[in-house]
């Protein structure tokens, strides 16, 4: 038994659910697809302990953590993860509006060519999202 009485099994299958509904099934069926036996340990340990240990936590919604997220990714420059939670984001119920005011934040706590960036990324996806991101 592992963290909250739960199986590695039971956090397994909760994070995969967790990934999904963040990430879309899309996005995870294509990650399953490309598993290799050199990533598979990988995919274990993001599945478990990202989605199911921290992402499944009762004390945060998910739109909180998109936020957080948002923001570490946005500091950290990690672009491609940047586009991919954003729409997460949308899912998990953020406006664009939230998310602008997300990025706003960023700029003034890690500087303005991190949000600049953010801001690019954040604003392509919206746009490939339909969702409004004042184009």
């Amino acid at each position: 038994m592992t963290q909250q009485g739960r199986t590695n099994q039971e956090i397994a299958e909760q994070g995969m659910r967790a990934r999904r509904d963040v990430l879309g099934d899309a996005h995870v069926d294509r990650a399953v697809a490309g598993t290799t036996e050199f990533t598979a340990p990988f995919q274990d340990f993001i599945t478990r302990y990202a989605w199911g240990e921290i992402w499944g936590r009762p004390g945060l919604t998910k739109a909180e953590r998109s936020i957080i997220t948002l923001t570490a990714l946005a500091v950290l420059r990690q672009d491609e993860e940047l586009a991919m939670h954003v729409r997460g984001a949308l899912r998990n119920g953020l406006t664009p509006a939230q998310i602008q005011e997300v990025l706003l934040q960023v700029a003034v706590y890690a500087g303005v060519p991190a949000a600049n960036r953010a801001f690019a990324i954040a604003q392509r996806t919206l746009a490939s999202a339909g969702a409004d991101g004042g184009s």
